[in-house]
């Protein structure tokens, strides 16, 4: 937030609201969007809320601003998302909770030590956060791992495209492309001023690696897959009239957007395929109009089983309801700074960074319309089209 401020030179008092995605809350911070505009100075004036929507949180974040701002309720809106993956909140166990609850409520020495006398070496067993799904009990992994068999994404496909998106990151890094990150001094540890997840590999050392989810066959390993880290995002969007009054070129405009829901066990990361056509003709644009694509790397496998689907006629006949194929991105078009395998995926703020990145790409490319895609958790995902750069 800060970094957003510094950046665009923005007045604080003139921002109206402020929305924020977040996934793991820590119940100290619950609403982080009010908290992190505290601290970040912003006026105690503006009305801040935080959103959760598994990946997309913080696409659900610009949107609900897009809507405020549609609406006429605001003219300026902060939006972004944050998560803290190194320290997650970890609970005690039911049976520790509820023993805890109930001797703070406690009035005398004999009841208190009555339920002390019950606690058992069990209750003191942590619960972890899982990236699983609660309707499932199935990790994304698990899921990602069964999408690829059902396309037939082999392993080597897998970490051919992984080792694309390193690659492909690091050659933008080096470029400077990857502009919009602020440094970050870490409590305790140096700043961190660039990204530090990007390592190109080789086929040879991926290949060594162990299947990570479906054990001993599975496909999907730490190499092909995205890695958690922490993150913060954030993004100033405004109305067209308020942008030009202020002085403000706008980098993109929001077209349209749609958000669909799948079946949450085997289909979960199918969502980009199902979304993209409607997105599509709500605009009223084609594949080929697209000239720069930014879909969110879960999984290497998930990246190249879409790609599949969308390319198919008969997924498309038997799955979608469609007569035909929307068609697969041409992949020099996709993804070309890297992606969530390379660059990382803090759920919270992973959606801002795809927008900015496909308006980025546009500005450098003149290209002029770019489409968002990201999968989440529960079978949901966002698609945004188009990012449009003001030449």
């Amino acid at each position: 937030l800060r970094g957003l401020l510094t950046r665009t030179s923005v007045p604080r008092d003139v921002v109206d609201y402020i929305v924020y995605g977040t996934v793991i809350q820590e119940v100290k911070t619950s609403n982080v969007a009010r908290e992190a505009a505290l601290g970040a100075g912003f006026s105690d004036k503006t009305p801040a809320h935080t959103v959760t929507m598994a990946c997309i949180s913080s696409n659900q974040a610009m949107t609900t601003g897009v809507g405020m701002i549609a609406a006429g309720q605001c003219d300026v809106v902060v939006a972004g998302g944050v998560e803290l993956m190194s320290d997650v909140p970890i609970r005690h166990s039911r049976k520790m909770r509820k023993t805890m609850l109930t001797l703070n409520r406690a009035k005398t020495l004999g009841q208190k030590l009555s339920l002390i006398s019950k606690i058992r070496p069990d209750y003191f067993a942590p619960e972890l956060p899982a990236v699983a799904e609660f309707s499932t009990s199935e990790t994304m992994g698990h899921s990602a791992d069964r999408l690829a068999a059902a396309f037939g994404v082999s392993r080597l496909e897998q970490d051919e495209y992984a080792l694309r998106s390193h690659t492909l990151a690091k050659k933008a890094q080096e470029s400077g492309l990857l502009e919009d990150v602020v440094p970050f001094k870490v409590p305790g540890k140096d700043t961190v001023s660039k990204d530090n997840g990007i390592r190109p590999s080789s086929m040879e050392q991926m290949g060594k690696l162990k299947p990570a989810f479906v054990k001993p066959y599975g496909t999907v390993t730490a190499a092909n897959s995205s890695f958690l880290t922490d993150g913060a995002s954030a993004i100033l969007i405004m109305s067209e009239e308020k942008a030009l009054a202020m002085g403000y070129k706008p980098k993109a405009y929001l077209r349209d957007f749609v958000y669909v829901s799948q079946d949450p066990k085997d289909q979960l990361l199918l969502g980009p395929t199902y979304a993209t056509p409607k997105v599509l003709e709500k605009a009223g644009l084609t594949l080929n109009d697209i000239d720069v694509f930014e879909f969110h790397e879960a999984f290497a496998g998930q990246i190249l089983a879409n790609l599949k689907a969308m390319d198919s006629d008969w997924f498309a006949q038997n799955y979608m309801g469609r007569k035909s194929k929307v068609g697969a991105p041409p992949l020099d078009k996709f993804n070309t700074w890297g992606g969530s395998l390379s660059l990382g995926h803090p759920f919270g703020a992973t959606g801002c960074r795809l927008v900015i990145t496909a308006a980025h790409r546009l500005k450098k490319e003149g290209g002029q319309y770019g489409l968002v895609a990201a999968c989440a958790a529960g079978g949901q995902v966002m698609v945004l089209c188009s990012c449009m750069f003001s030449q």
